[in-house]
């Protein structure tokens, strides 16, 4: 799956979309034979979905009589699938959400930031955290991270625009606006809830892996109380509470919320990259009451440990309050046995090439933060491990056309391949939508797999 567009000493250029629309949404619908007679695909092998083959079977033919007991019908078979693309508009971001002044666009060369302006920045954010201490830090800090940013997406960007993959022309033509269709109300979040009052499941009896075989109605029950997993090489539809997901091949997914990890536990497996994306606690969200959140102290109770095999590659979202990034760096990642490596960025940039927020607004960024450790254990498992892997860089951009539906992020599994042994186990954690090869945790883990989000295209025979 080639998401990567373009590869600089500065970081990557992804096409998240292309991401999406090469995980193999391809669902196998029935069987036909030629001149559309129907046959009853209950004579299939749950998750074959393979190629034309000879096949006897009680049916009706061609002209329309049922053949009796001793009657075979025989004939060529094909497999008709459905592919499933990911909506374009949910990526078609052409301009700015807060356009930036004329010196500050890419095509210019890096303004610098005064120092008044980086102190009255780091001041601000000190003062509504309580604290007056490491603001000459801050500012030293600021600047560097900001010139880094600054230049390292002007040359992914220029690499960009040339081989066509960004257009400099995209505002004038695209007629569209910003913001994709609807709000999609799947209510994950309500069933986990409710989830809670379900009868407890004695596990000696209950099996701890659901596998998704033809059936597409799931009881809720067993979703929320196992890992299920689609071991096929079709993507599945599942029905939860009358609403259609898609499941992507060779992945697996537990819908809970922090409560109930057990499930996961049980699983067995140890993974080699956990990616974590904490729902942060921040002033508007507890003005809105739109989505939970966690305090800092429940987000230290994630079982990380119990759930990393030794060298374990941890990354974790982190917003851009210096207050959660220093939490990651001195708390949190020590609590969990986990040596900082580095800080990354994700920068967001319009299908044109420009910041979609002016780099040095004062309240959102055009870019968010990952922190990026090991998990520390037995040295020599480690060193074992670490063998033909490159060492993680302090400093890396992951810069991509970002989706408009909320906090849908990129996908990291092409830029951590080289700092990773391949098919290693992968899980992330708070995650929104599926992918291939990875296992998924969190209360709206299907959130970004609804339906609706997806366009059919023509059945392929």
């Amino acid at each position: 799956m080639m998401s990567v567009v373009h590869r600089l000493t500065a970081g990557w250029l992804l096409d998240h979309l292309t991401f999406i629309n090469q995980c193999g949404y391809e669902v196998c619908d029935s069987f036909a034979y030629p001149g559309g007679v129907a046959l009853n695909t209950s004579v299939m092998s749950p998750g074959d979905c393979h190629h034309t083959s000879n096949f006897a079977a009680t049916s009706i033919s061609r002209d329309g009589s049922i053949p009796g007991p001793g009657d075979v019908v025989e004939a060529e078979l094909k497999t008709a699938k459905t592919r499933y693309v990911f909506r374009e508009e949910f990526f078609d971001i052409s301009k700015p959400y807060i356009a930036v002044a004329s010196e500050e666009q890419l095509c210019q060369g890096c303004p610098e930031l005064s120092l008044t302006e980086t102190k009255a920045n780091s001041n601000r954010e000190e003062h509504q955290e309580g604290t007056k201490s490491g603001v000459g830090d801050s500012v030293a800090s600021a600047r560097k991270v900001r010139k880094l940013i600054w230049e390292g997406t002007w040359h992914l960007v220029q690499e960009g625009l040339k081989s066509g993959f960004l257009h400099r022309n995209t505002a004038e033509v695209s007629c569209r606006k910003n913001v994709g269709p609807g709000h999609i109300d799947c209510g994950l979040a309500e069933l986990c809830e409710m989830a809670k009052q379900f009868p407890a499941v004695n596990e000696r009896d209950h099996q701890a892996v659901h596998v998704l075989d033809d059936e597409t109605s799931i009881p809720e029950q067993d979703l929320l109380s196992c890992v299920t997993e689609n071991s096929s090489n079709c993507a599945k539809i599942v029905m939860l509470m009358g609403q259609k997901y898609l499941v992507p091949p060779k992945s697996s997914f537990l819908l809970s919320d922090i409560s109930c990890l057990q499930p996961l536990l049980n699983y067995k497996k140890k993974y080699d990259v956990i990616v974590i994306d904490p729902p942060w606690e921040n002033k508007s969200l507890k003005r809105s009451n739109r989505y939970s959140y966690l305090s800092s102290w429940q987000i230290k109770q994630i079982p990380v440990p119990a759930l990393a095999a030794p060298n374990c590659l941890v990354v974790t979202w982190v917003t851009n309050r210096q207050k959660h990034l220093r939490f990651v760096k001195d708390e949190l990642y020590p609590h969990w046995s986990v040596k900082t490596l580095a800080e990354w960025h994700w920068v967001k940039i319009t299908k044109a090439g420009e910041f979609v927020l002016p780099l040095d607004s004062l309240h959102k960024k055009p870019y968010e933060v990952l922190v990026l450790g090991r998990v520390q254990g037995d040295i020599k498992e480690a060193l074992r491990k670490s063998e033909d892997v490159l060492p993680v860089p302090e400093h890396k951009l992951i810069v991509s056309i970002p989706c408009s539906l909320h906090s849908h992020k990129p996908p990291l599994t092409a830029v951590l391949a080289e700092f990773i042994k391949p098919d290693v186990e992968c899980l992330e954690l708070f995650a929104r939508n599926l992918q291939p090869g990875w296992t998924s945790w969190g209360n709206e883990v299907l959130k970004f797999q609804h339906i609706d989000y997806f366009t059919p295209l023509q059945n392929k025979n």
